[in-house]
This record gives structure tokens, sequence and C-alpha cells, in this order.
């Protein structure tokens, strides 16, 4: 009884030091405490799932993987949560260039249509209407003078 219960406070120790070793580990505690990456460890795990059921459904999994459309999708989106959680995990967050590249456009416009009268035209054309030029010329003629104006 003695042995196994050096055995059981070895293993008590070897566990409590393995414990304390994880949580100085940054990834660890990234993982602890990072809502968004466990999220997308999460959506990885299920996408996989998904589309392991999808491969395993009797059909031949080179027909799955080839010509199921949702077993692509599935994958595709196992991929894209797993590098998401892999960028995370390095520290790197993943920067919207779509916002950058919309205001590099705004500001584009913006110094084309200071710039050029062509382009000031044509957007006002397509705004408001081609402008009509036209010169005023009168259809009628003047009035006759009457008696009464004459007096």
């Amino acid at each position: 009884m003695a042995a196994s219960s050096k055995r059981a406070r070895k293993s008590a120790q070897k566990a409590s030091e393995a414990a304390t070793s994880l949580r100085s580990n940054p990834y660890v505690q990234r993982l602890i405490e990072d809502d968004e990456l466990r999220d997308n460890l999460r959506d990885a795990v299920e996408a996989a799932r998904d589309a392991y059921a999808r491969i395993a459904n009797g059909k031949g999994p080179a027909k799955a993987i080839i010509e199921d459309k949702k077993v692509h999708k599935d994958l595709r989106t196992a991929a894209e949560s797993l590098r998401e959680a892999s960028d995370q995990l390095r520290g790197k967050r993943r920067k919207s260039r779509l916002g950058r590249l919309i205001l590099i456009a705004l500001i584009g416009a913006a110094i084309a249509l200071v710039l050029s009268e062509d382009i000031r035209k044509a957007l006002l054309d397509k705004l408001f209407g081609a402008e009509e030029e036209f010169e005023y010329a009168s259809t009628t003629s003047p009035a006759p003078e009457t008696a009464a104006t004459k007096s």
C-alpha cells in the first residue's frame, strides 16, 4: 500500500508541475483569456466534424470530397477558422483592408473631382441630368400697338 501511495504522490506532484508550467505558457493564457480565439477553434472543430460526417456517409470519400459542395464549404470554414485562430495565437490581428481601401478610394475620388472639370461635369450630369444648352428665341410676335395704348 505504501508503494501505491508514493506513486500517487509522485503522479500528483508531476501533474501539479505540468499545470504550473501550462499556466505560465503564453499560448495557454491567450486561449484562456480570448473568447474570439475559443470561438474560432470551436467553429473549426464543428466544421471539420460536419465535413467528416458527410465524407463518411457511405458514398465514398473520394466522391464526397470531389463533388459535395457542402463538404467544400465545411472544409473552407474549418481552414479559415484555424487560420484566424493561428493568427490570434501568434498575436497577429487581421487588419481590415476593406476600410483602408474605401478610404483611399474616397480620397482619390475627391482629388479627381477637384482637379478635373470633365469629371465634375460628368458627375453632375449623372446626378442631376444633362444640362440643356439652348438659345432663347421668342416664338411670339410683338403685340400690335392699339389706339388705346397710343393715347
